[in-house]
């Protein structure tokens, strides 16, 4: 015969459940109260490089939930234009888009990072932007890059309306293809431009790298000077817009990196934690070329991750219907390679490689 509790013990015994229950839910709940709302603002940014301003915008941790998603342009983003900042200092990552991208390129990465917690700041490269690529495989942006990313930073940390938002000791860079290299020279390497010409010899036809190749070789030949005397001279004016790397920087997360023209002692200066990821069959920036051939130079390296089957694009958003069909090669990927699912993973991974590196406990 069972043994029934007795009336004074039936209350004790609920509580008991009750408290019980509240322990099993308490992870749920912190998860929740993790993620917040998105908003996003248009900001200018001073480029250094050209004199002129730039575009780009602000995401961050808003009280306002973020219902659906906005379009801008033809981009359909996780956020709400202008909504309610949630006070207090928090992290920043800039994010810097690939060769031709755009601010808005690495929108659910922005977006993702915002709702746990972090500012997330995006810029056009002037002069390597999708309205104007003229400067590519100049100095204007072998060097400008990295500085038009510390202007970013700094025209956050100087503006009234962003620097109570952020903790300039906790400051994170990430990017994409020519934004990976972005990051790395932020993060304090240094490249040797000579590099190219080996490059192009073993991969003629990546034309994403060596598509100009001729007409460079052409414009050298008009100076009187082979490509490898003009690539030594551009070498001698890598400072020629400041310093390319930022102390301010603590981390960097770099996506598919241009990494091809770092030699042994390209990481001799960098002291911040990095994290590589790339796709197995990149066929823009082969790993053995890029990201493996950077792999063991890198003291600091905080984990290497690689998206099996993946080519180059897979790092940027899954498309809109309208980019699918403006840019359809970019919109494609290998069989077997889902990539909502590969950002997914990106997100999370870049969330906790941030979160180590710049001391920002989870809930």
């Amino acid at each position: 015969m069972p043994i029934k509790p007795s009336r004074a013990l039936l209350h004790p015994l609920r509580k008991l459940a009750a408290l019980a229950l509240i322990a099993l839910l308490l992870p749920l709940a912190a998860v929740a109260s993790d993620v917040t709302g998105v908003g996003i603002t248009a900001i200018q940014i001073p480029d250094p490089v050209s004199g002129k301003p730039t575009e780009g915008y602000v995401f961050y941790p808003s009280s306002q939930p973020t219902h659906g998603s906005t379009a801008i342009g033809p981009y359909d983003v996780a956020a709400t234009p202008d909504a309610p900042a949630i006070p207090g200092a928090k992290p920043l990552v800039v994010l810097s888009h690939g060769n031709g991208g755009s601010d808005l390129g690495h929108h659910d990465l922005a977006s993702y990072l915002a709702s746990h917690g972090f500012v997330v700041a995006t810029l056009n490269h002037l002069g390597d932007y999708f309205r104007d690529t003229s400067q590519v495989g100049h100095i204007e942006v072998l060097a400008g890059r990295p500085v038009q990313v510390k202007s970013a930073i700094t025209t956050l940390l100087d503006d009234p309306r962003w620097k109570p938002l952020i903790d300039p000791n906790r400051i994170g860079v990430a990017g994409f293809s020519a934004g990976g290299y972005t990051a790395l020279m932020l993060a304090g390497a240094k490249p040797r431009f000579v590099r190219f010409v080996a490059f192009c010899q073993r991969y003629p036809h990546d034309r994403d790298v060596c598509g100009h190749a001729a007409e460079f070789k052409a414009a050298a030949a008009k100076q009187g000077k082979t490509m490898e005397q003009v690539l030594e001279d551009m070498q001698g004016q890598l400072g020629k817009y400041g310093d390319t790397a930022d102390p301010r920087v603590k981390a960097a997360f770099a996506m598919a990196p241009m990494s091809l023209i770092f030699d042994e002692h390209g990481f001799d200066q960098v002291h911040i934690p990095v994290f590589l990821y790339y796709g197995q069959n990149d066929k823009v920036l082969p790993p053995e070329a890029n990201a493996r051939h950077i792999q063991p130079l890198i003291k600091t390296l905080a984990g290497v991750k690689v998206v099996p089957r993946a080519d180059h694009w897979v790092f940027l958003p899954p498309c809109s219907a309208e980019l699918a069909k403006e840019i359809a090669p970019m919109c494609a990927d290998p069989a077997g390679v889902n990539r909502a699912k590969v950002h997914e993973q990106v997100n999370a991974d870049a969330l906790a490689f941030f979160r180590k590196t710049l001391d920002v406990k989870a809930p």
